[in-house]
């Protein structure tokens, strides 16, 4: 009897004397040593990502502009070099934007425009008929001008481009454009003269 306890007391004493915390420590190291995203990272991580959608949201703000026709989906993917799920968040997000103002985001199928409210057509006729010394592109950045007005000069440049510049010469030179200093910009707005020469009253404009 006696040798047979100490069997079943040896048989037993490995299972024992195996700690338990030995098999528990890599999991407690593990968990201790884990990456931990503090606040100010978390902040960080969304300023980023807001800055960078921002970005790619005025992308495709300024493609739809310029284009001036019906855009795919998979043309703004090749113009602005954006994913498609970023994409069609934005668009969503500039549908909203633009539902009410001067200007619309028009959605046709899968394809997108962004045009000037139906109000506002009679000054795009008066821009663009009869007045041959200026051209398309002449035309299309007075139109900026006209609808966005007062508006920062650097805002121009920015949709138009570096030949935007000539053109606001050109307009101010004719006195159809006022600037004023705004710190390291201009505001650009409509003068008297704009209204004369299209033959466009302020009162007819606001009627509209």
């Amino acid at each position: 009897m006696e040798e047979e306890s100490v069997a079943q007391v040896s048989a037993e004493k490995p299972r024992n004397i195996l700690p338990t915390t030995k098999n528990q420590e890599p999991k407690t190291q593990g968990r201790n040593l884990a990456p931990l995203i503090t606040q100010s990272t978390a902040e960080e991580i969304d300023n980023e990502f807001e800055v960078n959608e921002t970005e790619a949201s005025e992308k495709v703000e300024a493609a739809l502009f310029i284009a001036g026709r019906y855009l795919t989906l998979q043309d703004l993917i090749m113009l602005t070099d954006i994913n498609p799920i970023m994409l069609k968040s934005i668009l969503y997000n500039l549908e909203k934007k633009y539902s009410t103002g001067t200007l619309r985001l028009i959605r046709r199928d899968e394809s997108y425009k962004l045009d000037i409210a139906q109000k506002y057509h009679y000054l795009i006729n008066k821009l663009a008929t009869g007045n041959a010394e200026f051209t398309k592109a002449e035309q299309e950045t007075l139109a900026i001008i006209a609808y966005k007005q007062p508006i920062k000069q650097s805002v121009v440049i920015k949709i138009r481009g570096n030949k935007s510049y000539d053109h606001i010469k050109k307009f101010r030179t004719l006195g159809l454009v006022i600037a004023k200093r705004n710190g390291h910009t201009l505001d650009l707005s409509l003068s008297e003269e704009f209204y004369e020469y299209f033959n466009v009253t302020k009162k007819e404009a606001a009627e509209q």
